[in-house]
């Protein structure tokens, strides 16, 4: 069954063709596994720095990081988690 709606290249893609020079990538589960890991630790990296604002604020000074920098960091966290 056709599709007569659909143009061209999307007809190819659902037909397995390749349209032009460009493919779909295929991922590993390593990939996704090293993503996810990436995203963790980002993510308690990130409550870290919120943890040492509250409770230690003159430390954010030793590691480097200016007040607005730690700001911006933690505004990355989920708003349910801020």
């Amino acid at each position: 069954m056709t599709n007569i709606f659909a143009s061209a290249p999307h007809q190819a893609v659902r037909c397995g063709a390749r349209v032009g020079q460009t493919s779909r990538r295929r991922y590993s589960l390593a990939t996704l596994r090293n993503t996810i890991a990436a995203w963790r630790q980002k993510t308690r990296y990130r409550w870290d720095l919120k943890r040492i604002s509250e409770v230690n604020p003159h430390l954010i000074d030793d590691i480097g990081l200016t007040r607005r920098e730690v700001d911006e960091e933690i505004a990355k966290l989920p708003f349910w988690q801020r």
